[in-house]
């Protein structure tokens, strides 16, 4: 090992890739950031890493922790690039993908096409076998049925095979025997058990999850193997780890086999990374927003704790009012952080439809042309195009002034193909496309508060990515939220919340019973057996007993109902009093998300979970030192309003910005990776950490 400890996370984006490396002792971080390389990331990856050691003197033995977080599963599924898959089904159930959930989301919509199953039906096959809803054989499995079904898998040359039976959520006896079959039979192909994958009822959330985990496990295991024999190269030996959708971290091997939990990877970090923020400053509810170069993201803490949905959709190309519609995607069942993400960030394109109305995204320019103001070939606007036209971004002053930005060439690109359109200046157009992203942001953040019975201004807005300080004064005026906090580098603020994750692993089974007919036994003996499983994965982690911590949760509904809410559980031994407790607990938890409760009606519980969680030490945030130099660079023009014009505006150096310092509005704050605009009619000031608290002045 080398003679200091550091700490790596690596955040790939669709437009950036971003490492923060931070010194353990010290608690000192560096940043850096590169042009991601979408048609081999390993690239980016690799240049990323190399530059961020040569910048702290360190090397690939000075490092004792390395996470990633990355899109790939989820770009990959988006853009239909999945490997060829089988799936082997119950004896008639081959057409559960087409038939999906037999809802459209616009009902009277003709031409409105569902997602094109993942599976195509010829590679959908039967095997005799069939089970009863306790899991009791009623058929057993045909081994020969199995072997027939793996020479047909072998003829078409499939690379993956998901395997779903009726009821082996309960029962998975079968479903392990068609695996040892098939692993004779085709040696190499990638096997996914939706008993292991997704051990939950409901036989078409099961099987879509299971087909997403076996059409995303040859692409992230290519892309894993490339990313290990890069840091192979460097000369790295630590475990690489890669960031879940709910939050947690699990290694590399892990991920491998169920790459279904990280197709929300690159986002969860941030949320992550907010939380942290709210807590070092007090406070524990916070909206998270994180607008990117490719999309902005908003995500809810309550006390502290990021929300954890339980089903998301994925590969959704719906946009508008259908972008959060149900059956627009392929349903995952697995645990996520709660998240509402649109196509609205530095790259996204402004656009004038047929209709002659300007929009903004869901497209954008990447980092390939990328907006046009980089001057890499990108000839249509974007908004990095539109704050540089309004004077928010510094044409020298991007990536601390290793990329200078063409103001003409932004001009240029709203000119021709938005406020010639529309018979506005440039001016007018650009400030046109801000409005109009900063509504679709708005409306992303009343999904994830008022949406889910939480009242934004009893909440803070803690913005980031390379854009959110740029536009969250705006859109935290607009919602009455009462601060918004800009946290110090939020360009690579997912990359911190890289560091700042745990390992995280969970475990379900589904048990339906009315709370009055529960077999309390049943109960308390699957918490136990959880919890081991939990203890044996973390121990093998390297994650020693004191550091272990075990949550529980169970889903609950009122009998009749089709969907469950997350009731958190007591540790030690349920009885009937613990019982009564979470019936009361979910009749408020269901009063919060839907309006009423009904305390008289039968209750069922629906599923029991448990987290395992492998505490990681936290990196210490630095302090701001007192800083003795002025933190003014000058003025420049920047227009917040068109009626208004250009005002002549203070630009400040955020790294000589000290503690306690006060800003008023209007003003610019900018470094390495980012801008705050703080705008007329507020005022801001610095905590001990770096942040900047923005407010209203009055």
């Amino acid at each position: 090992m080398g003679s200091r400890k550091l700490r790596l996370g690596v955040d790939t984006g669709g437009t950036f890739t971003d490492a923060v490396i931070m010194d353990e002792l010290s608690g000192e971080f560096t940043i850096d950031k590169v042009p991601s390389t979408p048609s081999d990331p390993s690239v980016s990856f690799h240049q990323i890493i190399t530059q961020a050691l040569a910048a702290v003197g360190g090397t690939a033995a000075d490092v004792t922790g390395l996470v990633h977080g990355t899109t790939v599963a989820t770009n990959s599924i988006i853009e239909g690039k999945t490997a060829r898959c089988g799936l082997l089904t119950t004896e008639g159930f081959r057409d559960i993908l087409e038939i999906a959930r037999q809802i459209k989301p616009e009902p009277f919509n003709i031409f409105f096409e569902k997602p094109k199953p993942l599976i195509p039906r010829h590679l959908c096959l039967e095997v005799p076998e069939r089970l009863d809803y306790e899991g009791k054989v009623i058929r057993a499995v045909s081994a020969e049925g199995v072997r027939a079904a793996a020479r047909i898998f072998e003829r078409e040359g499939v690379e993956a095979i998901a395997v779903c039976f009726l009821h082996s959520y309960i029962n998975p006896a079968h479903e392990k025997l068609a695996e040892e079959i098939l692993a004779r039979e085709l040696p190499g192909v990638h096997l996914s058990l939706s008993s292991d994958v997704c051990p939950e009822f409901r036989e078409y959330f099961r099987a879509s999850t299971t087909v997403v985990n076996a059409a995303i496990t040859p692409i992230i295991s290519v892309y894993l193997n490339r990313m290990e024999e890069k840091l192979q190269m460097l000369g790295f030996r630590t475990q690489l780890c890669i960031m879940q959708s709910n939050g947690g971290i699990y290694t590399s091997e892990i991920a491998r086999r169920k790459p279904v939990h990280v197709v929300e990877s690159g986002p969860a970090a941030g949320v992550i990374v907010a939380a942290h923020i709210g807590s070092l400053t007090g406070c524990r509810n916070v909206i998270s927003l994180d607008i990117g170069g490719t999309t902005a993201k908003a995500g809810l803490i309550q006390d502290g704790t990021p929300k954890i949905s339980n089903e998301f959709e994925v590969g959704s190309k719906a946009t508008g009012h259908l972008l959060h519609a149900k059956a627009t995607g392929y349903p995952i069942k697995s645990g996520v952080i709660d998240l509402v993400e649109i196509g609205a960030g530095g790259g996204s394109i402004g656009w004038v439809d047929s209709g002659g109305a300007l929009r903004v995204g869901p497209q954008s320019a990447g980092a390939d042309p990328g907006p046009a103001c980089y001057g890499w070939g990108g000839q249509l606007p974007t908004l990095t195009d539109a704050n540089l036209v309004l004077g928010r971004i510094n044409p020298d002053f991007f990536l601390g002034g290793k990329m200078a930005l063409s103001r003409e060439k932004a001009k240029e690109a709203i000119e021709k193909h938005v406020a010639g359109k529309l018979g506005l200046n440039v001016t007018e157009a650009a400030f046109g496309m801000i409005e109009i992203a900063n509504s679709n942001m708005i409306e992303a953040l009343r999904l994830i508060s008022v949406q889910r019975g939480f009242d934004p201004r009893e909440f803070v807005l803690v913005a980031f990515g390379g854009a959110g300080p740029v536009h969250a004064n705006a859109i935290g005026h607009e919602l009455n939220i009462p601060e918004v906090i800009a946290p110090l580098s939020p360009g690579v603020s997912s990359a911190l919340g890289l560091l700042l994750a745990d390992i995280k692993h969970d475990f379900v089974r589904t048990y339906i019973k009315r709370t009055s007919q529960a077999d309390l036994e049943f109960v308390n003996q699957a918490f136990i057996e959880f919890e081991r499983q939990g203890r044996d994965v973390l121990a093998r982690e390297g994650i020693s007993e004191e550091r272990q911590s075990f949550s529980r949760e169970v889903d609950m509904r009122y009998a009749g109902q089709s969907f469950e809410l997350k009731i958190p559980a007591p540790a030690g031994k349920i009885d009937l009093e613990h019982l009564a407790f979470l019936e009361d607990a979910f009749h408020k938890s269901h009063e919060r998300a839907y309006g009423h409760c009904a305390p008289g009606e039968p209750v069922q519980i629906v599923n029991l979970r448990v987290t395992a969680q492998g505490k990681i030490a936290r990196p210490k945030m630095k302090r701001l030192n007192g800083s003795s130099e002025t933190p003014l660079k000058g003025y420049r023009d920047v227009c917040f309003q068109p009626k208004d014009g250009y005002v002549p505006t203070p630009i400040y150096d955020r790294y000589k910005l000290a503690k306690g310092t006060k800003i008023d509005g209007p003003a610019v704050v900018e470094e390495f990776d980012s801008t705050v605009v703080i705008h007329p009619g507020h005022k801001a000031k610095v905590d001990e950490f770096g942040s900047i608290h923005i407010v209203h002045a009055t």
